[in-house]
């Protein structure tokens, strides 16, 4: 699986990078090779609270699938998008 990790609007950690790798590895068996994963990560308002913006889009098992939440940290954010993506592809596979 092809894996796309953008920031806006912040300098993205080492640590964040290396936690999205650890949450995304599942994809990798789940998906397949061709499939493509891309993690968009935005600083919305500085001075709020809920002010970090995750958007997952997942192109794979013939179709797209997209996620987006804002939380007080991105990793909160990539544990919330990841579990709706895993409910869509759950969806999916029934569907097949």
């Amino acid at each position: 699986m092809k894996l796309t990790i953008k920031a806006v609007n912040f300098d993205m950690a080492e640590k964040l990078e290396k936690y999205i790798d650890k949450k995304t590895k599942r994809y990798d068996k789940l998906l397949g090779e061709d499939a493509e994963m891309e993690i968009r990560m935005t600083v919305v308002k500085r001075e709020t609270a809920l002010n970090k913006e995750t958007k997952v889009r997942v192109m794979g098992l013939g179709t797209e699938l997209f996620a987006s939440d804002t939380r007080d940290t991105f990793e909160e954010g990539i544990d919330q998008v990841l579990d709706a993506i895993n409910r869509q592809i759950e969806k999916q596979k029934e569907k097949k």
